[in-house]
């Protein structure tokens, strides 16, 4: 997948997509990983991901509606996508369907030192 190609799925499915869009233009790196998970065990991890954003005040974009998207899935696989903001500051992981065609959910996490 390319960058262009990433960037056009990039809707408004979240509110983090928008800036996603714009670190992948503006040319952070990005990957979309081969292989698919159960969308309910990603409401899991990223459930608990939220609980510990929230207790340490780590800033989000889009994780609470990211977890009930994924949890609205039911059986869903979908592929996982990461976009970094050129400066690394920002972290999208992206959710994608299982065979890449469309985003069904993004979230951001802003990189603190030591997690980028």
């Amino acid at each position: 997948m390319d960058r262009v190609e990433l960037a056009g799925m990039l809707g408004a499915q979240t509110t983090a997509c928008e800036p996603a869009r714009a670190a992948l233009l503006d040319g952070g790196d990005f990957v979309v990983w081969d292989g698919i998970v159960p969308s309910q065990e990603l409401a899991g991890i990223y459930a608990a991901r939220l609980r510990r954003a929230r207790k340490r005040g780590t800033e989000t974009l889009a994780l609470p509606s990211t977890v009930d998207i994924l949890t609205r899935l039911e059986a869903a696989q979908v592929r996982i996508g990461c976009i970094f903001s050129p400066d690394r500051t920002w972290a999208f992981m992206l959710f994608l369907a299982d065979d890449a065609s469309a985003v069904v959910a993004c979230t951001g996490v802003r990189q603190v030192d030591g997690d980028s």
